[in-house]
This record gives C-alpha cells, structure tokens and sequence, in this order.
C-alpha cells in the first residue's frame, strides 16, 4: 500500500543539475517501532537537507507492525515531501528490502535500521563508492580497526565469530555482513535478489556472498556504531538461522545455482594513448596459492594411494585417490586460487578422466616386481607433472572468466 504515487520523480529532482546526479533510495525497514520512527526520519530528513549533496528519498517499510507503526509512517509520508511510506504484510528485513528495492526508481538503493545506530557522516562516503561507479555495492563495517563501536559482549563475540566463518569458511574479502548500512547499484542489485531465497536477517549476508560470488566489488566504510538495548534482533536464534542460511548458500554455489549475469566496473586505461599489455591469466598471488595447495594435494593423493593400494589393485586404488583428493583440490582453488570464477563446469570432469587415465598408465607401465615404493613414486611424479599442467587449464577453461 503506497502513500503516493511513488514513482514519479520529485520536483527538486526535476531540474537538469540533480538528473546529473545518482538519485538514492534510502530505506527504513520497521516492525513495531512506532516510537524509534519518528526521531529516526526527522533526524535522518533534516542530515539529508543540510549535509548530503545527492538527490534523496527516504521510503518506510512496515512489514507486519501490530501497533501504530503505519499511521506514524503515513503522518510523516504527509509531513515530507520526500518520505514515501509502503506496508506490506509479511515480515523479515529481507522482505522489506526486496520490495522496496525492486520498486524503487532511483539509481542507489540503501538502507539503514530505524534506531539510527551507525552515525550519519558515514553515509555519503558510502554512498559515492558506489555513486562513482568505483564498487557495485557498498556496506558499513564496525570491525574495521579505524571503526570506534559501542556494544554488549555478546553481541561482540557472536559478531566476531560470524565473521570469521565467513572469512574461512567462504573466502570472502568483507569484514561485517550484518551491519544495517548498506548502498547497491540498483541495476545490479535486482539480478542478485532473484537468486537470495531468505526474507529475514540472513538476507545481508546471502545478497554479499553472492555478489563477491559473481565477481563484484565490495566496498567498506568503517563507521561509528553505538548499539540500541530497545533492538528487534534475536542474537542466538539469528545466529543459528544464518548457519542453515550459509550451508543452503555453500550448496547453491557448490553446484552452479549462485551465478548471475550482473554487469561490473572493469579496468580501462585513463589515458586515450596508453599502451596497454595483455592481462596474464596467471598471477602471483594465484601461482602461490595454487602451489601451496599443489603440494598439500601430492601429499594427501599419497597418503590415501598407500593404504588403499593395499586392498584394491593400481588402477582402482588411483582412481579412489584421485577422487577424493580432486575434489577437496578443486573446491580449495575455486574459493582461494580462483576467487571470482564460476563454479566447476562440466569440462573438469574431463579433465579428471585425462588425470585418471595418464596416472593409470603410468602405473600400469611399472615392472612387476619393481616394489610399492617405485610404483608410487611414478605415480606420484605423473600426478604432480599433471597438477602443472592443470594449472593452467583451470584458469583457463575450467574457471571462466564471466
């Protein structure tokens, strides 16, 4: 239900210098919260006035208030020209946020939480990352360390353990996925929200993991954050929602259900006569990490061929090797050697059966009566030749570029 017809452009965004502008669509979205709401918009409103120099709108969520949330939504629609109010009937932040984000006309799309934790000054610059076309999306963290925060212990430690699975247990470059502060190009966003299945807390999360999933930039911005006691969030419960939210997510990515066609900023030449060399598909970085799980793959493919090879013959013994070893390979350079590739496509598993059929070979070739030791030394000196070889191969078509 909407307050006005909210797709039409304001009058102080009609004129030629705002249209040259990003426009931003700054959401709120409120349960229950008809006391939190008004200082939050008069606040928020008047910081915008004085100090943002963008084109603005602020648009309230309320999904599913049982108090007098929407009639002090629908009295502050009518005391702004630029507050725009909608109600749904469902609740979940994410649901709140992918309706107004799907229906909003502006260029930006963001989003704060009603009790206006994280402090103003940190909104423009998080807004120009994106307004620059510089990041994709762009998000405020407290865990930076020029980030100054004021919050319980518990909540300290279940954010800073949350944070972490996500750095080692996903790869990801972000440091605070919860933290309600968040700006996106709204071209890029809506692709995304197609493939984010949660409507509740989890919805931050999922939408980051994806996005860095699907190559794009995100940027942070330290903020100052003091926490409200009179906060909606559950911590326990949302911490466990969010551990079956990660593993559907790990599913999805794992086979190929988390890719999207978004468009993002890539690297040109400033200068109009640069002389530009071809990219490298093989960088440093990538070289190193690929090496350090190269050896760690020779070692592990080692110790599960000897005791095998003592139950199943050459060939069988290779080939269970080389699964269980080639699929902790693969994972393991798709997260951290290949960070902004697809999932594994189908010509991997034609590259494993040239694996399997070249180590088998080269088994099968040693003379009888050489002993285990030689047998497993030739397997082991043709895997690793064949890890060289793969390489280059998995950069080049195994990963696609997008």
């Amino acid at each position: 239900m909407n307050t006005r017809a909210a797709l039409e452009p304001r009058p102080r965004l009609a004129d030629d210098a705002a249209n040259r502008l990003a426009w931003v669509d700054i959401v709120i979205p409120v349960l229950n919260e008809e006391r939190a709401l008004p200082g939050c918009v008069r606040t928020l409103a008047r910081f915008l006035d004085e100090r943002f120099p963008l084109p603005w709108r602020i648009t309230i969520v309320d999904n599913g208030s049982t108090d007098g949330t929407w009639g002090v939504a629908t009295a502050l629609a009518g005391e702004f020209d630029l507050v725009h109010a909608r109600r749904l009937d469902i609740r979940g932040r994410g649901a709140a946020l992918r309706a107004a984000w799907r229906d909003s006309p502006a260029d930006i799309v963001a989003y704060m939480d009603v009790d206006l934790s994280t402090d103003l000054d940190a909104l423009f610059p998080l807004v120009a990352s994106v307004a620059s076309g510089h990041s994709e999306i762009a998000i405020g963290t407290r865990l930076a360390h020029s980030a100054r925060t004021r919050r319980s212990l518990r909540r300290e430690v279940v954010s800073r353990a949350y944070n972490a699975l996500l750095r080692y247990g996903f790869g990801v470059r972000f440091s605070d996925a919860q933290c309600g502060f968040k700006a996106a190009r709204t071209d890029v966003v809506r692709p995304l929200m197609d493939k984010v299945e949660d409507d509740a807390w989890f919805f931050d999360t999922e939408l980051l993991l994806l996005a860095e999933h699907n190559g794009l930039r995100v940027h942070e911005v330290p903020v100052d954050w003091i926490e409200d006691t009179d906060s909606r969030v559950r911590v326990v419960r949302t911490a466990l929602d969010d551990l079956k939210g990660l593993a559907r997510v790990a599913w999805s990515m794992s086979t190929g259900r988390a890719s999207v066609a978004v468009r993002r900023s890539e690297p040109r030449p400033t200068h109009p006569d640069a002389v530009v060399t071809r990219p490298r598909a093989v960088t440093l970085a990538k070289f190193l990490s690929f090496a350090a799980i190269g050896v760690f793959s020779v070692v592990l493919y080692t110790l599960i061929y000897l005791p095998l090879r003592d139950i199943w013959s050459p060939a069988m013994t290779n080939l269970g090797a080389l699964v269980l070893t080639g699929i902790i390979n693969i994972e393991a350079n798709r997260r951290w050697t290949f960070r902004k590739r697809t999932t594994v496509h189908f010509r991997a598993f034609l590259l494993f059966l040239a694996n399997y059929a070249l180590t088998t070979v080269a088994v099968l070739k040693v003379p009888p009566g050489s002993g285990r030791l030689a047998e497993v030394g030739v397997v082991v000196a043709t895997y690793c030749l064949l890890t060289l070889i793969r390489f280059t191969a998995l950069d080049r078509w195994v990963f696609p570029r997008k």
